[in-house]
């Protein structure tokens, strides 16, 4: 897990996930934040742990921990936050050593994370997006009457 320690440690990945909390601090809604981030790599090993199709790890905490990082563009300029992350995270996994063939695979989890659409059973990028989905506690939330998420019965997506 050397890669995530210095993904954790990058100052880019700082800045956004600070960018987010700025941006975010007055939200009532699910929130984009490295609380959020770590639920998503957890829940994302879990489910490849039981796929028993292998699970790299670094790759999936890698995706996980930089798939919201762009939200605050969004809300800055309207720029999806899945376009803005996936340019966004390029630097700070080649600053943290992964390959060109991880960096792409993990690029392509984040561009398809919030629509699922396309994607093959079982790679990282389902497991990002079932992951992502998995993580938010609809049950619990305040806000739930006047949330717009289509993902609150997530189970459906198991």
């Amino acid at each position: 897990m050397e890669k995530i320690q210095k993904i954790l440690r990058n100052p880019q990945f700082l800045k956004f996930v600070k960018a987010n909390k700025a941006h975010e601090k007055g939200r009532k809604f699910c929130k984009h934040n490295l609380p959020h981030f770590l639920d998503v790599a957890r829940i994302g090993y879990i489910l490849a742990l039981e796929s028993e199709k292998g699970a790299d790890k670094e790759k999936i905490y890698a995706a996980a921990l930089l798939h919201d990082i762009g939200k605050w563009q969004q809300y800055e300029d309207k720029t999806p936050h899945n376009i803005s992350g996936a340019e966004l995270c390029v630097p700070i996994l080649q600053d943290a050593g992964f390959t060109e063939a991880d960096i792409q695979e993990i690029v392509k989890a984040i561009l398809v994370h919030r629509d699922g659409k396309n994607i093959q059973a079982g790679s990282l990028s389902d497991i990002l997006f079932r992951a992502d989905k998995l993580s938010r506690n609809c049950m619990f939330c305040k806000a739930a009457d006047a949330c717009k998420w289509r993902y609150k019965n997530a189970e459906l997506i198991l």
